[in-house]
């Protein structure tokens, strides 16, 4: 896996020279730790340069600190997307809600891209949602009720 970078004029989130390849085949793990749980609602992806090298079918794992590539491929996902061209153009695609509520990490697996190229290519990786406290559900106590 390999990061390039064409310019540095503008910041590195908005460098569209900036993008991540992978080295060795079209397979891609992304994992990204946070510093407290958050919930996603959305996430938005764009590829840059030949649209054959954008990613096609990728896996989204929540909270798997050791998640490897054989994992990945074998092991079912918090969601599994194919993306089609109009996917990539960096629009918020939905998460599944329930499924990313309290997430510590978030891996992202690229399983393959759009034509079987040697090499997949991600220009940008946006995700939307919400940090802070989270509800436990188990603290919830009917109104009047006393301690006792």
């Amino acid at each position: 896996m390999a990061i390039h970078s064409s310019t540095s004029a503008t910041g590195y989130r908005e460098d569209e020279g900036l993008y991540l390849e992978s080295d060795t085949d079209e397979q891609l793990l992304i994992h990204i730790p946070f510093n407290q749980a958050v919930k996603l609602s959305s996430w938005a992806i764009r590829s840059t340069g030949s649209k054959g090298h954008a990613p096609r079918k990728v896996k989204l794992f929540i909270n798997k600190p050791s998640l490897g590539f054989s994992e990945a491929a074998d092991f079912p996902a918090a969601q599994e997307l194919t993306l089609s061209e109009a996917d990539l153009e960096g629009k918020a695609l939905p998460l599944k809600l329930v499924k990313f509520t309290n997430v510590t990490k978030l891996s992202i697996f690229v399983e393959d891209n759009q034509e079987e190229e040697e090499v997949t290519r991600i220009q940008k990786i946006v995700l939307y949602g919400s940090g802070g406290q989270t509800m436990n559900v188990n603290e919830i106590k009917k109104v009047g009720e006393e301690q006792g």
